[in-house]
């Protein structure tokens, strides 16, 4: 099949879906000597606009895993924004040490339904946004190479196959509920309504955290205030060039400590091809 264009479509707030798919796209644009464009669909304004690919493009769409499945909040972009008018794909989704649960599954689910063709896909690991603890530094060098692992071989399929590539089946089940967090007590830990707070002595209101925030939910006048929902995706905590932003949510830190006691060693990559 004749490749023309590589896309790589991430949501990615602290930024290990964006490198892994970057990751991917570009030695898939190598191999098939085109360019690569990536996508982010981090920010409200990037969410607006309906991409449409074509039966020449390989695109690979990633996201994180939230609670064993895509971010609720974010889903509709993936379902109505990215059509794919027999397009190849490569489904990607990373997460944080503990399981991808039905995450990769759901995203399949989506392309196939979208005219997407998916001829590969991988759940990767990478640092928990909660957490440093939970897979530090990764994705690291073992996980990158397995994600150039993963591409070689969906290209490989793709030249074999001439594009007309049969239905791939991942782990998971696209329509299970949401994995529901636990505390240390082992009781659902409830944190729906925690937002990030702002340590006033050490905040300089640069407005990073307002202008980074993928719901657009804190104030750009006033950046210790959280005027809308807030997802935990802990970007403002991580980009803060100040570390100003924290979460002290009870709930919340009963289960990071739950994830830090239970998932400290060393979760596996899965890929499917």
């Amino acid at each position: 099949m004749n490749i023309q264009h590589v896309y790589a479509v991430y949501f990615s707030p602290t930024g290990n879906t964006k490198r892994l798919v970057c990751q991917a796209a570009s030695e898939a644009a190598r191999l098939f000597q085109v360019s690569c464009r990536a996508i982010s669909l981090d920010l409200p304004e990037d969410r607006e606009a309906v991409r449409t690919f074509s039966a020449g493009d390989l695109v690979i769409v990633g996201g994180p895993t939230y609670a064993g499945k895509l971010p609720n909040k974010i889903l509709p972009t993936y379902r109505e924004k990215l059509i794919g008018k027999g397009a190849l794909a490569m489904a990607v989704v990373t997460y944080g040490n503990r399981s991808f649960d039905n995450a990769l599954a759901e995203l399949c689910a989506v392309l196939d339904d979208n005219d997407f063709r998916v001829v590969a896909a991988g759940a990767f690991v990478g640092t928990h946004a909660f957490s440093n603890v939970l897979a530090p530094h990764r994705p690291d060098e073992k996980d990158l190479a397995l994600m150039i692992r993963l591409t070689d071989l969906a290209v490989s399929k793709i030249r074999q196959t001439d594009g007309m590539v049969p239905h791939l089946v991942v782990d998971g089940d696209a329509k299970a509920p949401y994995y529901v967090p636990r505390g240390v007590d082992g009781q659902p830990a409830k944190f729906l309504k925690a937002k990030p707070k702002t340590d006033l002595e050490k905040c300089v209101s640069c407005g990073l955290c307002a202008r980074q925030c993928p719901m657009g939910s804190i104030d750009r006048d006033q950046p210790s205030v959280v005027t809308g929902i807030c997802i935990k995706c802990q970007r403002c905590v991580r980009n803060c060039p100040k570390e100003a932003k924290y979460f002290d949510d009870p709930a919340f830190l009963s289960h990071v400590k739950m994830l830090e006691t239970t998932y400290s060693g060393r979760a596996d990559n899965k890929i499917f091809i």
